[in-house]
């Protein structure tokens, strides 16, 4: 996987992930890489009340990662010309600032 990072994956301030795209298309595979990531037993983990739900969809559409936070607010990329990297980038900086422990 391109975009490993040596930082864990926190879920902590997330309530949930939908994460939608067209397996027969060719510019999914950050999406892909990004669900690997989220979904892995290591970062369920971090918060497993926290629901990671993959729509598998055969429509042509582009791919599609709502995230949806504890506190209600949602970050919506669309992952046709993000990279991998680019989205969890996004991703864990909104979570650090959630966070309230890396606040202190």
């Amino acid at each position: 996987m391109a975009a490993t990072s040596k930082s864990t994956v926190l879920l902590k301030a997330v309530k949930k992930i939908t994460i939608q795209f067209c397996p027969f298309e060719s510019n999914v595979r950050s999406t892909r890489e990004f669900l690997a990531l989220v979904g892995s037993a290591k970062a369920r983990s971090t918060n497993m009340n926290c629901e990671v739900i993959s729509v598998v969809k055969h429509d042509k559409s582009e791919p599609v990662i709502d995230v949806t936070y504890v506190d209600g607010e949602r970050l919506v990329m669309k992952g046709e010309r993000l990279t991998c990297r680019e989205m969890l980038s996004a991703f864990q900086s909104r979570c650090k600032d959630k966070d309230p422990q890396s606040k202190k």
